[in-house]
């Protein structure tokens, strides 16, 4: 369904640290940097981008908005949320771990990326 996700960010370096260290954590390799000035990784068959808004105004993020990664287990979800919050990202919600209430159990892991965007690792455990 979807082609791609895209987020702001006021600093460009600043992200790609945080975001090289998260897509490591995954297995992913480190962003290029296109002639634009904007972030890309392509990464498991799909594409995330960080950049600098067009319109000139200061990137926000979206508040009730969340972006979510695909891990294969608990102990990646983990190595994620570390690696983020070690590379300037902000722990938020609840702490790494099961969540149930839907028709199969969550293994989630919320992160604030450094701009304020909200970011959750989720691994569908088995039922």
């Amino acid at each position: 369904m979807f082609s791609h996700m895209m987020v702001g960010s006021n600093d460009i370096d600043r992200s790609k640290k945080f975001y090289d260290a998260l897509f490591a954590a995954l297995g992913g390799k480190p962003g290029i940097v296109d002639p634009k000035g904007r972030l890309i990784y392509i990464h498991d068959g799909a594409i995330f981008l960080v950049t600098k808004p067009i319109d000139g105004n200061p990137a926000t993020y979206s508040n009730g908005g969340t972006i979510g990664f695909k891990v294969t287990g608990p102990e990646m979800a983990n190595a994620w949320h570390a690696a983020g919050v070690a590379a300037g990202g902000r722990a938020v919600e609840d702490p790494p771990g099961v969540r149930s209430g839907g028709a199969v159990p969550l293994y989630l892991a919320y992160l604030r990326d450094p701009d304020g965007n909200k970011l959750c690792a989720l691994h569908r455990m088995p039922a």
